[in-house]
This record gives structure tokens, sequence and C-alpha cells, in this order.
């Protein structure tokens, strides 16, 4: 039975362009109590600031059995910090989470995570990441830092899965196990009006629930198993 990671990055709305938490107060209760009634367990990439500003959510989380993953602290881009402020961020992302759950898992910001601080990963615990995408042209021409942390890409970008089941199916189809597959909260509220850009607000609101939840479905009748990051088998 092939294995499907569905995950959440719980982060402010839509960074860089916004600064509001409306996905978080709106739309991640609607993207729990939909995986819920699927009976799918998740992984959640929760910012540090997330955690300080709805700790019963981070709760809420924890107790339905979803993984609680680490997206760094204020969801600045790790390209951006020197290896200093890249330590703090990470030591105190890390000791946030863990005050809620045991936290291994790692995804940076925007995907992007420079190989040269990789080893802080393994520093500060850290055993799975999950930083990189097979749909980034850095995934393939960039040489990854050998190191025991285990390095898991996310297999398309989270707009995929707002594009229409004809097109979006065809490249299901195409993905190679381990499917991995991330979402925003603030996709789940309306932002066709916001001043972001166009593939970051079609289709978001209800819309984008219908099709996580079709997405659901579609993996469902492939036999797919939804799992954790942390449950994925270790490839030979």
């Amino acid at each position: 039975m092939p294995d499907l990671c569905l995950t959440v990055d719980l982060e402010p709305d839509c960074p860089p362009y916004l600064s509001g938490w409306t996905g978080v107060e709106l739309g991640m209760p609607e993207v729990l109590d939909l995986f819920a009634r699927n009976d799918v367990l998740a992984t959640v990439f929760a910012t540090g600031e997330s955690a300080e500003r709805y700790p019963d959510l981070i709760r809420r989380i924890v107790d339905a059995g979803h993984e609680l993953g680490c997206h760094g602290h204020s969801h600045r881009s790790f390209s951006e910090l020197g290896p200093d402020e890249a330590e703090r961020d990470i030591t105190r992302s890390a000791e946030l989470l863990r005050g809620f759950a045991p936290v291994t898992s790692f995804r940076a910001p925007y995907l992007d995570f420079p190989e040269r601080y990789v080893p802080l990963l393994e520093a500060h615990g850290f055993t799975i990441d999950a930083s990189r995408g097979r749909y980034k042209p850095a995934h393939w021409f960039r040489k990854q830092a050998v190191s025991p942390v285990r390095r898991i890409p996310a297999s398309t970008t989270s707009s995929v899965l707002r594009t229409p089941p004809a097109l979006r199916d065809l490249l299901f189809r195409l993905m190679r196990p381990p499917v991995v597959l991330f979402v925003h909260p603030w996709e789940f509220v309306d932002q066709s009006g916001a001043p972001i850009p166009w593939d970051c607000r079609f289709g978001t609101g209800s819309p984008a629930l219908a099709s996580l939840s079709s997405t659901i479905a579609f993996f469902a009748r492939r036999g797919h198993r939804f799992v954790r990051m942390t449950d994925l088998p270790v490839a030979d």
C-alpha cells in the first residue's frame, strides 16, 4: 500500500505579502474537521509564533494524533539569516513546540533551507528535513549535504491541489512515492481580492476545502495509506 503524507504549514497569512492570522483562526479548524471526518493523520509544521499565539490550537492538533513539526519561528527565510540568527531561530522554535509534543520533523519557510544549515537540524534533535520540493530546480541542481537527517521532499506546490481535477489528478498519477503534499491554512479563507500573486489567491476559500476533500478521496480510492512524516519507512 503506497504512503501519502498530507502536511500543513501553520503560518501567518500568505507571507511575505500579508501579515494577518485569519487562516490559522478560520481555515485551520475546518482543515482539522476534514481530517477527522476522513480518519486522516497529518503532519503540521507550525511556526514558533503560531504556537505562542494559538496554544489551544496546537494542543488540538496534538490531541487529534497529528504529528507536530517545526516551521521555524517567524517565517523568515533562512537564506536571509546569518549562522547565529539561524541557530537562534531553530533553538527558539524547537523549544516552544517541544513544550506541546516531541518534534523531530522540520520544514523551512518557503521550502528554502541552505545546505550549510543542515548540521543545525541534527544538533537540535531533528531526524527529518522536509525543506525541499521536487518541483523546484534547487532540488535537482543543488548538491545535498551528507547528513543522517532524512531529506523528504514535497511532491508539488500547494496551488496544484486547487487546479481543475482533470489536470490535478493527472499530475497526481505521475507522482512517485512517497507522495508528500502540503497546504496552508490561509488557502481556506477567500483570498480572491487580496494583494497577493494569482497562484496564491485562485480557488481559495470554500473551493480550496472542497479541493482538499476530493484530493483525499482520490488517493483513498487508489489505496494510499495516510501517514505522518515520522511514520514513513526508511528506504532501503
